[in-house]
């Protein structure tokens, strides 16, 4: 529809958009960046679950981190917005389960589940962005959506963005990352996740936000230490 001229700019949680967009399209604006915590449903800490809990997450990097932590558990996969996978934890398919603290924000939920520490379980990228897009050569659109840009917000989110294209990896990577800005440099801690959680890879990199190269040689750096469980989850482009 945005390229067919039907409409002039959509509306996207950025969390969910393809790392690799037709160049005939553009990320015109970032609202100010939501909370971007995971909050676990069902118990107050992942310390705290029984052997064998049965953790409900389909998202690739929701279940490596929690095998990660809790290799005593198992991951059972459950699909749906909030309210499906509430109703299936409540149904008995899972024991607990993970959701976004943005989502349950926006939906006056924040009371469910317990926001787990991001130092500790880090985000997925791009987590609690709602990006706008218009079509590349449409100035005057671009123009308007500039207004509600948020430029700390805007400058994260594509800094990780960057990172997953270096790493090739996509939304259905298991990849963590907490980006953080002080002082005109991004700091960037991100770690890569064999599926089953049994390996990872962890970096950190600080940069200026105009080096447009940092988030590749943050990249560069996290799968050189990466064994072959990690590595075949992801296919960086040559450089």
């Amino acid at each position: 529809w945005l390229l067919a001229g039907e409409i002039d700019f959509a509306v996207h949680s950025l969390k969910d958009v393809e790392t690799i967009r037709p160049v005939e399209i553009a990320i015109a604006s970032i609202l100010p960046r939501e909370d971007v915590r995971d909050v676990l449903v069902g118990a107050a800490s992942l310390a705290e679950l029984p052997p064998g809990t049965r953790i409900g997450t389909s998202a690739p990097r929701r279940a490596a981190q929690a095998l990660h932590a809790r290799p005593d558990c198992r991951v059972v996969g459950i699909r749906g917005n909030v309210q499906t996978r509430l109703a299936k934890l409540e149904a008995g398919e899972a024991d607990v389960t993970l959701l976004a603290l943005a989502g349950l924000n926006r939906l006056g939920m924040a009371h469910f589940g317990t926001p787990l520490d991001p130092q500790d379980w880090l985000p997925a990228p791009g987590q609690g962005a709602i990006a706008i897009e218009a079509r590349a050569a449409d100035d005057r659109t671009r123009a308007l959506l500039s207004a509600i840009d948020h430029g700390p917000s805007h400058r994260a989110v594509i800094a990780e963005r960057a990172l997953l294209a270096a790493l090739g990896g996509n939304c259905h990577s298991p990849i963590a990352v907490l980006t953080q800005e002080a002082d005109d440099n991004l700091t960037i801690r991100a770690a890569l996740l064999s599926p089953d959680g049994a390996e990872r890879v962890e970096e950190t990199a600080c940069f200026a936000i105009d080096d447009l190269d940092g988030p590749a040689r943050l990249a560069g750096e996290l799968l050189s230490k990466a064994g072959p469980a990690i590595r075949e989850h992801f296919d960086p482009p040559p450089r």
